[in-house]
């Protein structure tokens, strides 16, 4: 039986991408670099707001440190934001949890996706680019992921993420759109996540309309920032201008949700950047950009005259300030803050929490309480 027919009978036809707000998971680590499991569920809950946070929580990306980490803690970290949107859905806030499967090599990828298999993932997410031994990104997809789906006799909706920040040497910037075309003909590949500018997520916009029927195949853009400009109405001379010049990138096919690491510490605020965005609410709009800037301007410093963001540090320190977690360290490799700069920072990040206290709406503002674990959820998670 070849994996094309699986596909055929797969319930997998039937699933449609989740739009909204997809949240990057940072990773709870110790000074040691090990995973913090009870961190971890807090992080998760927090992101979820009670359902009014995250759409879906994205575990083991490049914002959890997927490239400093082993196979054995992405697996783990996968499996604690699983069980815990599951324990969410339950609840009935609706939530999926998606996995980055990507390792450094073929082996380390595939042994991660028949883990998110075997933990009934909602969805993974792999860079081939990234890999460092998958010298075609299509025969990767279609041949040895889609052995691993006849081998199991299941699939999961795959998304591909494009970032070229996390490329292997060597290896191209970004995907070319016909590789993309390719492996959007298979049934399991559902749509991608797009790390880059206008210009980039426009070539897979343009193109999306001819992936599969309008809407199974979505774009999500990284660059979170970038939903203020695609979705501002067209009112007034230079607005008129830039919409026209965002159709003519786009080709009208906007994003079907937004990836934002800083829904990490705002996941509530991102939920509703993401629902004027897309209502067209331009007062609106510009109210929740401006605080959602002012936070990525909080995580700016400059070193030997050029702007640099430890954006992973910066989160981590304001999850660690607001009391969600207790250890914000970081993984070997990833850019950490000195103690100057987490005081400038926690300093500039309480002068956002105060301007967004004054200026956004009063139930779209997160809730900074830590998510407490009952004693019924230690017990079962033991």
């Amino acid at each position: 039986m070849t994996s094309a027919r699986i596909c055929r009978r797969s319930p997998i036809g039937l699933y449609q991408p989740r739009a909204g707000l997809s949240v990057p998971i940072v990773t709870a680590l110790d000074r040691a670099g090990n995973v913090l499991p009870d961190e971890q569920r807090a992080l998760v809950r927090y992101a979820i707001q009670e359902g009014t946070g995250a759409d879906i929580v994205f575990a083991a990306g490049t914002t959890g440190e997927w490239n400093r980490i082993d196979n054995p803690r992405r697996q783990l970290v996968a499996r604690i934001v699983v069980d815990e949107c599951r324990i969410a859905a339950r609840a009935g806030r609706r939530v999926e949890g998606w996995v980055g499967i990507t390792g450094h090599t073929r082996t380390e990828t595939l042994a991660n996706l028949e883990h998110a298999i075997d933990i009934s993932a909602d969805a993974a997410v792999v860079a081939p680019l990234s890999i460092t031994d998958v010298e075609d990104p299509v025969d990767f997809v279609k041949r040895e992921i889609g052995a691993v789906f006849e081998h199991s006799g299941k699939q999961l909706p795959i998304f591909l993420y494009d970032n070229e920040d996390i490329a292997a040497a060597g290896k191209a910037a970004h995907l070319h759109t016909r590789d993309v075309k390719q492996m959007s003909q298979l049934s399991y590949v559902r749509g991608i996540k797009v790390t880059a500018g206008k210009a980039v997520l426009g070539n897979y916009t343009r193109a999306a309309a001819h992936f599969k029927r309008r809407g199974e195949f979505a774009i999500y853009p990284g660059n979170a920032y970038l939903i203020f400009d695609l979705f501002m109405p067209s009112e007034g001379l230079a607005r008129r201008l830039r919409n026209a010049w965002n159709h003519y990138l786009t080709q009208n096919a906007l994003p079907h949700g937004v990836v934002a690491g800083a829904a990490n510490v705002m996941p509530r605020e991102w939920q509703r950047a993401w629902q004027v965005c897309r209502a067209g609410e331009a007062p609106m709009i510009d109210r929740y950009r401006i605080i959602m800037e002012d936070f990525r301007d909080a995580t700016a410093f400059n070193r030997g005259g050029k702007i640099y963001r430890p954006t992973i540090a910066c989160l981590k320190a304001a999850l660690h300030h607001l009391g969600v977690i207790s250890s914000d360290a970081v993984a070997a490799g990833t850019p950490a803050l000195d103690a100057d700069q987490r005081s400038a920072f926690i300093r500039r990040f309480n002068e956002v929490r105060r301007r967004a206290a004054a200026t956004l709406e009063p139930e779209w503002q997160s809730n900074w309480m830590r998510p407490q674990v009952t004693p019924a959820q230690k017990l079962q998670h033991a």
